[in-house]
């Protein structure tokens, strides 16, 4: 199909470059936690990125726009089923409550059980990512756990309030079984205009910490963008997040370009056990709202933690890269650094800090 309609992250990245649309739906969308964060411009009514004079310009909203609009894509959709493990409550039930164990579950979604709860990241189980039914990036595969199978949620992390990322089908069905919600600021407002009771949402700035029992979630920095519409261009704030549980540690990028936050989350947090890392939707069309290959392997690096979990593709079109360029150029770096690897399997279970052989399985897939 040559024309695309923008969605994901990408509608509201169209909007965000075009002049005096940030902020128009509300000068204070966060409430007023949001005039004390750091984080947050009054005078333009919009939360923002720390200074990065290293960060990329991206190209204007009119090349971008045309681009998804007009030019032809290639391979950015695979031919070949992508390889599903299925999933069902009785195989999740059976995994050692003692140990911390991450389920991707496809892009940016993953259910993690921690000390024997279950979390979830990001959940998307919607069949596109997009405010339409019938429009936008499908997906490549079913999810590996059906939606009603989704055992109680103990937490529930959203790290932006995109749609490739926030699915108000996922967030809908799920209500009656997640205990509590943890978000960036401002996206509570999401959640409570969809139903969800305002004492189960807590919302945190970056740096501030809390326990939620066994587990301590901490929000971080990330350098990426927010927004739903063409008016609410960066309403809401934006975050990666520290989960500590049972002696270990996984951290989760979120959509984020390169910055120097890398390396100060290293310095401020605990030594990682597996970072799960964005790879994927980078363009140089807008270099600074995600990584590279290259970069992502990089901020890996400046984290300094034991595992590269990838994350961030083989489930949605999102980009002009090849659906297996992420997974390709990322393995053959980790290789030549001798970086631990994991490429999970949509569906795979990876338990952290247990050995585990990696898989490179898009070989050979078109």
């Amino acid at each position: 199909m040559k024309r695309r309609l923008a969605c994901g992250c990408l509608l509201p990245l169209f909007s965000a470059l075009l002049p005096g649309q940030a902020g128009a739906e509300s000068p204070d969308p966060a409430g007023q936690r949001a005039a004390a964060s750091p984080q947050y411009e009054a005078a333009a009514g919009r939360f923002r990125n720390p200074d990065n004079p290293q960060a990329r310009a991206s190209a204007s909203g009119w090349a971008i726009w045309s681009r998804f609009l007009l030019a032809k894509k290639e391979g950015t959709v695979p031919i070949d089923p992508i390889p599903v493990r299925p999933l069902d409550r009785t195989s999740l039930d059976a995994l050692d409550n003692a140990s911390s164990h991450v389920i991707r579950l496809g892009h940016s979604s993953h259910m993690l059980k921690l000390q024997g709860q279950w979390w979830l990241i990001d959940p998307v189980f919607g069949e596109r990512a997009s405010p339409f039914s019938w429009a936008g990036p499908k997906r490549f595969h079913p999810p590996p756990l059906p939606l009603e199978q989704v055992p109680p949620i103990e937490g529930l992390i959203l790290s932006h309030d995109h749609y490739d990322h926030l699915d108000v089908h996922t967030i809908e069905a799920l209500k009656d079984r997640v205990r509590r919600y943890y978000v960036p600021l401002g996206v509570g407002r999401r959640l409570r205009e969809w139903g969800i009771p305002a004492d189960r949402i807590e919302e945190f700035d970056w740096w501030e910490e809390r326990r939620a029992g066994p587990v301590t979630l901490t929000a971080a920095p990330s350098q990426h963008f927010s927004g739903r519409t063409l008016w609410d261009r960066d309403s809401t704030l934006w975050a990666s997040w520290s989960v500590q549980s049972g002696g270990m540690h996984i951290f989760y990028s979120g959509d984020s370009g390169y910055f120097p936050g890398f390396k100060e989350i290293a310095a401020r947090l605990p030594p990682i056990d597996i970072a799960l890392m964005e790879n994927g939707a980078y363009d140089d069309y807008w270099p600074a709202v995600h990584m590279s290959p290259e970069e992502t392997v990089q901020a890996f690096q400046d984290l300094g933690a034991r595992t590269l979990y990838l994350v961030h593709n083989s489930t949605f079109d999102l980009a002009f890269h090849t659906w297996h360029d992420p997974l390709e150029r990322v393995a053959a770096l980790a290789e030549a650094r001798n970086i631990d690897l994991a490429t999970p399997e949509i569906g795979e279970v990876l338990t952290v800090g247990k050995p585990r052989q990696n898989h490179r399985w898009w070989e050979g897939l078109r």
